[in-house]
């Protein structure tokens, strides 16, 4: 029988878990800006040497459908996509997926990635990169959610007199 302390095990859990939903939520935040805005953030940073694992590329996927959201899939169709994967230096690999036929962005964001998982540079990505970025996004919700709001048509209705 092996014998372990279950207190390190679930602190490991619990950080690998912390991780993973910190590298989710960044990969969110970029997947929605501009390249331009990501390469921008990132000149902030003094990258460390990566290579190419995969160069990026464009391609297709099938996307399936629900009617309903419980009925039978079916193919929709097929979208652009387009990927990228990186190694640092020490070893963390990063990939990008994004819709289109953005290969930069693809590859920023795998640098991203892989940056996210480094000891030493998680944090200032997430100050000089992420942070920032998601400052502008919700700004610029918020003023589109403020065109929408000041468009907004309240319809009543009127009763008719008899007569």
């Amino acid at each position: 029988m092996v014998s372990g302390n279950h207190s390190e095990s679930r602190e490991f859990r619990t950080s690998h878990e912390t991780e993973i939903a910190l590298r989710k939520s960044s990969m969110s935040v970029l997947s929605h800006c501009a390249s331009s805005e990501i390469s921008s953030r990132l000149e902030e940073i003094a990258l460390p040497a990566y290579e190419e694992l995969r160069e990026a590329e464009r391609g297709l996927v099938m996307v399936s459908g629900r009617i309903g959201g419980d009925g039978a899939a079916f193919n929709l169709g097929e979208a652009t996509v387009s990927r990228s994967a990186i190694r640092l230096a020490t070893g963390e690999v990063g990939f990008g997926y994004v819709l289109g036929r953005d290969t930069e962005k693809a590859r920023l964001i795998a640098i991203c990635d892989a940056l996210a998982q480094a000891e030493g540079f998680a944090p200032v990505l997430e100050e000089k990169v992420v942070l920032p970025l998601l400052a502008a996004l919700n700004r610029y919700r918020r003023e589109k959610a403020a065109q929408a709001a000041a468009t907004r048509v309240d319809f009543y209705t009127m009763v008719r007199g008899e007569g």
